[in-house]
């Protein structure tokens, strides 16, 4: 299913699998000056080719390399030869096969691998100029789009809500929390945060701001708890009381517990390993 919805300058696309009338999970794309950013999943590529036709796309951003993002990617350049962008680091990873958990290829489903280029470090369009803002955590290849004198910031999945609690098992923290500090840190006094699950935080470093003071309160009562000698499961039923519902569907996958064990991980020096996020 496809469904658009505008946003001034920006058209928002949302997509997602429908299944008996439900769908699995939504993610959005975005269509600003004839720019494209990120291309949903596989199972709604056809949609997307079909509300593209006739619209004038240029050229192609993928945010990072997941199945949710890169979907439509091969179906974009057969019917429309467009070229698409992504992190150098993403260029090999959305070249191959991916290897995906049961419950991705249900709800998202294998992409076909793609030949992307390397982004640069700005993308033009007609009328605006994006900085290509490298920010990794959710994975090593993630970035974001920022457009300065509009104050929009594409987040691809860097930032989703203001309480985020669930977690992929191979997110790092460490470096989530130091793209958050990094975009917060932008010149603009306020931000537009457009996010890969729909929702658009139109004061976006004051959510940014609450997700951090989020996750620090969390780390606090985490480092805590560990002290009194609670263990990681223990540490969770504690602060959250249950577990989300994404961890049983996802085998793990997506769980609160993820982001617990994290923090455990990350107020342990001797377990860390030291990665360069510059």
């Amino acid at each position: 299913m496809l469904q658009e919805k505008n946003l001034g300058a920006v058209t928002q696309l949302m997509m997602g699998r429908e299944v008996e009338g439900t769908v699995y999970y939504w993610t959005a794309a975005y269509l600003v000056d004839g720019l494209l950013v990120d291309t949903g999943c596989i199972y709604t590529a056809p949609e997307l080719i079909e509300y593209l036709r006739g619209m004038e796309v240029i050229q192609v951003i993928n945010t990072h390399h997941h199945e949710d993002h890169v979907g439509g990617n091969d179906l974009l350049q057969k019917e429309f030869g467009l070229d698409i962008y992504a992190h150098s680091q993403a260029v090999s990873l959305i070249n191959k096969k991916m290897e995906l958990h049961q419950y991705q290829e249900l709800v998202w489903g294998y992409p076909v691998p793609t030949i992307v280029k390397p982004i640069q470090d700005q993308i033009k369009t007609e009328h605006h100029c994006f900085q290509v803002i490298a920010t990794p955590g959710h994975c090593a290849d993630h970035l974001s789009l920022y457009e300065p004198k509009q104050g929009w910031f594409f987040s691809g999945d860097t930032f989703v809500s203001e309480d985020q609690k669930v977690f992929r098992a191979d997110e790092d923290i460490v470096g989530i929390i130091a793209s958050l500090q990094k975009i917060a840190e932008l010149e603009n006094q306020e931000l537009i945060l457009f996010t890969s699950i729909g929702k658009i935080f139109p004061e976006g470093k004051a959510s940014i701001n609450k997700f951090l003071n989020h996750l620090e309160e969390i780390s606090a009562a985490v480092a805590n708890l560990a002290a009194k000698g609670l263990n990681a499961e223990e540490i969770k039923i504690s602060i959250f009381s249950r577990e989300s519902g994404l961890a049983p569907l996802s085998g793990g996958h997506y769980s609160i517990q993820n982001l617990v064990d994290k923090l455990l991980t990350r107020a342990s020096p001797s377990r860390q390993t030291a990665i360069d996020y510059t």
